[in-house]
């Protein structure tokens, strides 16, 4: 994300990256993002989108699944060799596969298209919110849970997360993750050995005010788990996850 901007000048609008195939709707994406004070850079296809997120500084993707020369997913892969920064794939309705597809190869997010942009800008804005995510300070951590104060160090095991760094380490070397991987990690370990039910979790970390797909968070653990170690976060069968202390 940006720094701040120096006092009495205009932060800079948040940079996205699109990349949508179909021209109709690549400006008319561009169009909605611009009027709600995005800048955006467009590209037409997969390789092209890789050549501009390589020369570029981004603070948001937006890729297509079906994208000609190289598709949204391997350009996912492609972008997760490098960064973290926020990616949100969009998906032919129905197309289950490309959700499940997008999500493992590093997505944070996806959204179905014929897409209202409404919906579009609420996704880029939890996202945004994760990637600029930091702890509320330790006097209003809630004595039975909650956010980790800022600046303490939780162990469990072998994995260590300093919540004032945002950093995490497994057996001492660190572990990058990306921001929504990173908040999830944190709202297990705000509840230690305690059960949470996806539902809590797509609303608490993925900020859905409605019952979301929970394919989001199913596919998140498992990138968690293969990061941390599989044993870390146990699967409680017709309930939820939890983070063994």
């Amino acid at each position: 994300m940006a720094s701040s901007a120096p006092t009495g000048a205009s932060p800079r609008p948040v940079r996205v990256l699109l990349v949508e195939d179909d021209e109709l709707m690549r400006r008319s994406f561009t169009v909605a993002l611009e009027r709600y004070g995005y800048e955006v850079n467009a590209a037409a296809d997969g390789l092209a989108g890789l050549e501009l997120f390589r020369d570029e500084s981004f603070d948001l993707l937006i890729l297509d699944v079906m994208l000609p020369g190289l598709d949204g997913i391997g350009l996912c892969r492609k972008v997760r060799e490098t960064s973290l920064v926020p990616v949100l794939m969009m998906s032919a309705r129905g197309d289950g596969l490309d959700v499940v597809a997008g999500l493992e190869a590093g997505a944070d997010d996806y959204v179905v298209k014929p897409v209202d942009t409404y919906v579009l800008v609420a996704r880029i804005r939890s996202l945004l919110r994760r990637a600029a995510y930091a702890p509320a300070p330790g006097p209003e951590r809630a004595a039975d849970g909650g956010t980790p104060a800022e600046g303490e160090v939780l162990v469990f095991g072998e994995l260590s997360i300093d919540t004032g760094g945002m950093e995490v380490f497994v057996s001492g070397s660190p572990v990058a993750l990306t921001p929504t991987e990173l908040k999830l990690l944190l709202e297990f370990a705000a509840h230690p050995g305690i059960v949470l039910e996806r539902h809590t979790l797509l609303r608490n970390v993925w900020e859905y005010g409605w019952d979301g797909d929970s394919r989001v968070v199913d596919l998140c653990v498992q990138r968690l788990r293969r990061k941390l170690g599989r044993e870390r976060i146990e699967t409680v069968r017709g309930f939820g996850y939890k983070l063994r202390r």
